[in-house]
């Protein structure tokens, strides 16, 4: 058989394997238009399925349903991998790609796109991370469940201080200040952020700083991270847990809101590094959990994952309805990298290969707070 149809046949049958058939007819079939498509996905995995994606070699209604069933599957594994992929993991355990000088980097490729992007596609308070959709029925109702959520599991009252690390746009700082009446300090890498986040706080008792999460002073009744973990890396997580037990008061509550994943890693998927989130990597429940060991009693820990999934989707309808506004900044291949970015986030989440989980931290000794509210 010539290699070019051992590489059609091979596919096929890992395909099949997920019940997706390609030039199949159904929402989560693939539609091929390049024949180099097989060869590219055989030695290239993940990284070579977003790049043929974005390069329009193949198609698929319903991308996030395609991605769920090959996630559920598992047909990464199975497919053999480039020197490009073990380079690309074997950089990750050599090196620290999440050091004081490559903190920057994520800000600079990825939060740093035009400000009107977000303002497109997020909500209202521009909030990027989960929503919480337990009552909510509308991507803004979801993200402020999310907050009040947040700010009652770590009994936020009046006046306290909060240090926010990665805040964002400071979506969160506004609300935990006009709501709570707390004062924060929040941190981020991106510049764009903090210049959008500081007009949206403005005549509220909250600063937003340009800075790594490292570098931070001072101590604070509580401190709170929503969507910094997947950056941490798993050689900085102790870092990390050891800047929030310095930087947190007697008696101080502290809080994570994180993607997770099932498998420890030391490094995310090469074309997710690569195209959206440079030197990001999910944590796992175990380097967690070793990352707090004997700086903090862990009171609650709580999984709303397939929220994430309707967030994504939230997220993608909006990114489609703005599109043509937003053509004129972006070429047709970035609309295509971003289609697949969140639609197989959707799927990842869909297929319970990732998750979101929020993290109820205290010190020995502190008395147990009502970190499950109801």
């Amino acid at each position: 058989m010539p290699a070019q149809a051992s590489d059609k046949a091979c596919i096929e049958q890992l395909l099949d394997q997920a019940g997706i058939v390609v030039g199949g007819d159904r929402p989560w079939d693939l539609r091929i238009h390049h024949p180099g498509f097989y060869r590219r996905v055989l030695t290239q995995g993940a990284l070579g399925l977003g790049e043929s994606y974005m390069d329009g070699w193949w198609d698929c209604p319903a991308l996030d349903q395609a991605i769920d069933r090959i996630l559920r599957a598992d047909l990464e594994a199975k497919v053999r991998g480039s020197l490009t992929l073990t380079w690309h993991v074997w950089k990750s355990r050599l090196l620290n790609l999440q050091s004081r000088a490559r903190a920057f980097q994520v800000g600079q490729h990825h939060y740093d796109l035009d400000n009107d992007l977000y303002r497109a596609m997020l909500d209202e308070r521009m909030n990027y991370t989960c929503g919480f959709w337990r009552n909510a029925t509308t991507l803004d109702e979801a993200q402020e469940a999310k907050l009040d959520l947040v700010c009652r599991k770590i009994g936020l009252q009046p006046g306290m201080t909060i240090l926010e690390l990665g805040c964002g746009f400071g979506a969160f700082s506004v609300y935990a200040a006009r709501k709570y009446g707390a004062r924060v300090l929040g941190v981020t890498v991106s510049e764009r952020q903090v210049e959008l986040g500081t007009r949206l706080c403005e005549g509220l008792p909250v600063e937003l700083k340009l800075a790594d999460y490292r570098t931070v002073t001072g101590q604070y009744d509580r401190v709170v991270s929503i969507g910094i973990m997947e950056h941490v890396g798993v050689k900085n997580h102790r870092t990390y847990m050891e800047v929030v037990d310095r930087t947190l008061a007697p008696g101080g509550i502290a809080f994570f809101h994180t993607i997770g994943t099932n498998r420890s890693q030391s490094t995310s998927n090469a074309w997710t590094t690569k195209y959206i989130f440079p030197n990001g990597v999910l944590p796992s429940i175990a380097q967690l959990a070793k990352a707090m060991e004997g700086l903090f009693v862990m009171e609650d820990w709580h999984n709303f994952g397939p929220d994430y999934d309707r967030t994504l989707l939230a997220w993608y309808a909006n990114f489609e309805r703005a599109w043509p506004e937003l053509r004129a900044r972006y070429d047709e291949r970035f609309r295509r990298m971003w289609t697949f970015y969140l639609l197989s986030s959707a799927g990842g989440f869909r297929s319970r290969a990732t998750q979101l989980w929020q993290v109820v931290m205290t010190r020995p000794g502190t008395p147990q707070p009502d970190c499950r509210p109801s």
